[in-house]
């Protein structure tokens, strides 16, 4: 896994990922769906083994993906156990339209958990896009993949359909399993709205909240913020009021005072009455 926050990378992860299945299943196919990335491999040696990497984004992380097709064919189990052991997420791929690479699974999670085990793996039915063939049901391959403590995916690169989702949960389900969760949480929007919520009451006056080009709903938060976080010394009719009680005053001293404020004025000069009201 890669270090986060290097100047010189263009990602903040680098995970590795292993697609195994049998042969025919269109592993390659789902490689060749992805648009960006090098498929040179950066090892000299590379026979038997397809290569391509891609980018993608999770929660506002650049996540850098080395994927690796392992063939499925018996000659090369020697580099799949080879490769494995660097590997931190398995994807078992399959064909909806071939019973018997759906079959063959059993025999790769025993593999796995031989030269791989604890690597986080899911399930991939390939080639959706052929479904009036299919011979594998959904909801079968589902109950099979819950029952191995997997995610199920069906796909199709054809359609670009759940293919960038299938390695986009692997990669969660990596990083949560390494603690990077933890990077994400003060990125999240509840984060983001105290934070501005903060700023906004810091310093503007309650009274001014209600001019505020804002919606109903947000300005009424902004009051509630207001009060729930200590934010006093609001201005009010030229006179400083503190939200809460001071320290030597009752109840006669909050903003309930209101009343007084406005100072009474005095008749006008020319006023002869004595019972003059000023409206």
């Amino acid at each position: 896994m890669g270090s986060q926050g290097s100047p010189v990378k263009s990602y903040d992860y680098l995970l590795k990922f292993l697609l195994v299945g049998d042969s025919d299943v269109g592993k390659g196919e789902i490689l060749d769906s992805l648009q960006d990335g090098s498929a040179e491999s950066p090892y000299a040696y590379s026979s038997g083994i397809d290569y391509k990497t891609t980018t993608i984004l999770l929660d506002g992380r650049r996540v850098k993906l080395e994927l690796w097709d392992t063939s499925g064919q018996g000659r090369f189990c020697t580099i799949f156990r080879s490769y494995s052991r660097g590997a931190q997420g398995i994807l078992l791929v399959y064909d909806i339209t071939n019973r018997w690479s759906f079959d063959g699974i059993d025999r790769w999670i025993r593999e796995i958990d031989e030269h791989a085990p604890g690597v986080p793996r899911i399930l991939v039915g390939n080639r959706l896009h052929l479904a009036f063939k299919r011979q594998v049901p959904t909801e079968q391959a589902r109950a099979y993949a819950e029952k191995n403590g997997m995610t199920f995916f069906e796909v199709s690169p054809l359609c670009n359909f759940n293919v960038i989702e299938s390695f986009t949960e692997l990669s969660r389900i990596v990083l949560m399993r390494h603690g990077m969760e933890k990077f994400w949480r003060p990125n999240r929007v509840f984060s983001l709205q105290d934070l501005c919520c903060r700023a906004i009451v810091s310093c503007t006056p309650v009274h001014l909240i209600d001019k505020l080009p804002l919606p109903v709903a947000i300005k009424s938060h902004l009051k509630s913020f207001s009060m729930a976080n200590g934010m006093n010394a609001v201005m009010m009719h030229g006179r400083s009021y503190s939200l809460a009680n001071p320290a030597g005053g009752g109840k006669g001293n909050s903003l309930k005072r209101s009343k007084s404020i406005r100072p009474p004025q005095s008749p006008p000069q020319n006023c002869t009455r004595n019972n003059c009201k000023i409206s």
